[in-house]
């Protein structure tokens, strides 16, 4: 065995384990981002929720009387 020929391939060997190991990289990033995107969205929706209950809920106590029944 040539040891020239050994060291070439033993560093192509690590290319290519480098090549794969940046494109999972890259793949993880792209989800995480669109992982972000989805909490900020989620983080939108609690926020007016929160602040819709909070609204109705100032206006003092609700009386059954003033609710409809479930048939209508």
């Amino acid at each position: 065995m040539n040891p020239l020929n050994d060291i070439e391939q033993r560093l192509m060997a690590l290319e290519i384990k480098a090549t794969y190991a940046e494109d999972t990289v890259d793949q993880l990033n792209l989800i995480v981002v669109r992982q972000q995107q989805e909490i900020d969205g989620l983080r939108e929706v609690v926020t007016r929720l929160r602040d819709q209950l909070l609204s109705s809920d100032s206006g003092g106590a609700r009386s059954l009387r003033d609710e409809l029944p479930p048939h209508y």
